[in-house]
């Protein structure tokens, strides 16, 4: 597990039980899971929950972005639909021949 997962779940568990979030209590229940992790990414964590509210953090985290929509044309007339259909017909190649 990398150092910055490890001290996630270590804000993560002190917010969810009330207790202030500090760069010592961070870098203790990393050691009490013994996972090894920089020394700098406990500090970073508690500057974060300072800084921000880490309930709004869980609230309000991003899904990433939508799929682009694509623009689809109509055909010009129903000629061309007829067109694409009868060709669909001929490319099975007789596949279903041998149910007649």
């Amino acid at each position: 597990m990398s150092g910055e997962i490890a001290c996630t779940y270590a804000t993560l568990i002190l917010h969810d039980d009330g207790i202030p979030v500090t760069a010592e209590k961070i870098a203790t229940l990393i050691k009490a899971a013994n996972v090894q992790c920089e020394s700098y990414w406990p500090n970073l964590f508690s500057k974060l929950a300072e800084k921000r509210n880490i309930e709004d953090l869980i609230t309000n985290i991003g899904a990433g972005g939508g799929a682009a929509s694509v623009a689809v044309s109509a055909p010009a007339g129903g000629a061309a639909a007829a067109e694409d259909k009868d060709e669909s017909d001929e490319d099975i190649g007789g596949l279903f021949d041998m149910f007649d």
